[in-house]
């Protein structure tokens, strides 16, 4: 991940009415099948690709250096075995471009799409591969002149996403869209494999458009179970796809976080400004940030396994879909965490507020089939029945709520003196809480 600058100074359809596990059993092929090809994305292999990617000598992986060179070989060697379609120049991996640091080089794997209709769509899902060398002070905390392995930035992501690759390819049959795995060179000078791909698209992509993309950037670090989503609002819906693939299927769900600022800080940003729906996994900084402590031996291999099983069902529930892919939504760009805090804001229900359950609802133009809990009446049916601030409501007795009007007609059917299950998403998991209704009918 780059240094941060202040461092350095149709939504119901495409969300299949909430069954997401639909893309595991429909056309990626047999759901066992599918299920095994997740299953087969394991932290001990991953674990091999970052002990060699943040070895000493790799020197840091530094963009236009022999470090950087040798790290995009050695990632072109380990997609070599799979047999995908090479999407660099002139029939190679390699993506190359002249920089003020040098020749920098993306690698570039596609998987071709199954559906003539819509294999010209690609979803991309990206990784940066480089890392700071041995540091100097425009990119690191020090101390200088030590190898920075950057085994969490970004060999974790580098490492989950081969393990993505070989998933994909494990598939009885590709999805519909096409899928282009991106290991992208001089993320930390500023971007630069991104923006040169999206400015300078190799000839593999000429006919085909971009409608998704999915970056991996220090994934290595999971703590409390806790990985931070960025971009969910750069389409409508996102956050709640992201927290129904977190669900049934997930053997450990995770805590999501959900980050709403929008910041040159990684390859994600590339995509938004080009106006095309992104999201990034993310772990979060920590003290090895930009230092030669940054190692292997450091690294959650246990955690990182759920963060790239839940990147490939989220490239499985995009690239698979029978719907058009989410428009991009460009109020993402204005929005921020400040933002966020403004609609999470309390409100407050009068202790005799004539309120049959005892919610007060926002609504989110971000996540519309997903209303957000503001308010709760104390002893109401929902407070009894384990309601949260800052939940979001998604079904009503198994059924999935279209907006916060269909919410409120679901619970006025609700018959009286009866009690009703409420799917709720609380810190991105999914809960199921039963509110009963004591009121007698007169």
């Amino acid at each position: 991940m780059e240094m941060p600058r202040r461092a350095l100074g149709q939504l119901e359809c495409w969300l299949c009415l909430g069954m997401v596990l639909a893309t595991l059993s429909g056309g990626a092929g047999d759901a066992a099948e599918a299920l095994h090809a997740r299953a087969g994305i394991r932290a001990q292999e991953a674990g091999g690709h970052i002990r060699a990617l943040a070895d000493d000598a790799f020197e840091g992986r530094e963009a236009g250096r022999r470090g950087g060179q040798a790290a995009g070989r050695y990632v072109a060697d380990a997609l070599a075995p799979l047999e995908l379609e090479p999407a660099g120049d002139e029939g190679s991996l390699f993506q190359t471009f002249a920089s003020r640091q040098g020749t920098l080089r993306n690698v570039l794997a596609l998987l071709p799409g199954r559906d003539p209709a819509v294999r010209n769509e690609v979803v991309v899902v990206g990784a940066h591969y480089d890392h700071v060398g041995y540091g100097n002070a425009r990119n690191s905390f020090g101390p200088f002149g030590f190898v920075h392995n950057g085994a969490d930035d970004n060999a974790s992501g580098v490492a989950g996403l081969i393990e993505i690759a070989e998933a994909l390819v494990g598939l009885p049959q590709p999805p519909r869209r096409s899928v282009l795995l991106a290991f992208w060179d001089g993320e930390e000078q500023g971007l630069l494999g991104s923006k040169q791909f999206l400015k300078d698209p190799p000839t593999a992509l000429e006919y085909r458009r971009i409608v998704f993309a999915i970056n991996l950037d220090m994934i290595g670090r999971l703590r409390d179970n806790t990985l931070s989503v960025y971009g969910t609002r750069s389409a409508v819906g996102l956050e709640e796809m992201v927290i129904r693939l977190n669900g049934p299927q997930a053997q450990t769900p995770l805590q999501l976080v959900f980050n709403w600022k929008v910041e040159p800080d990684s390859d994600h940003y590339t995509f938004l400004q080009a106006g095309i729906p992104t999201l990034m996994f993310h772990t979060g900084l920590h003290d090895d940030y930009h230092r030669p402590s940054d190692d292997a031996h450091r690294v959650n291999l246990s955690g990182l396994e759920p963060v790239a099983r839940l990147t490939f069902d989220t490239v499985l529930q995009v690239a698979d879909a029978e719907e058009a892919c989410p428009a991009f939504r460009p109020a993402c760009r204005a929005e921020s965490n400040a933002t966020k805090s403004q609609l999470q804001a309390r409100a407050v229900l009068p202790a005799d507020s004539p309120g049959r359950w005892g919610i007060g609802i926002r609504v989110d133009l971000a996540n519309p089939t997903a209303p957000l809990v503001v308010a709760i009446r104390p002893g109401s049916p929902a407070d009894r029945g384990g309601l949260k601030r800052n939940d979001r409501i998604l079904e009503i007795a198994g059924v999935p709520i279209s907006d916060q009007n269909d919410l409120m007609r679901k619970l006025a059917a609700v018959e009286p003196a009866t009690s009703v299950e409420v799917l709720v998403a609380r810190r991105g998991r999914l809960f199921v809480l039963v509110w009963t209704d004591r009121h007698q009918p007169t």
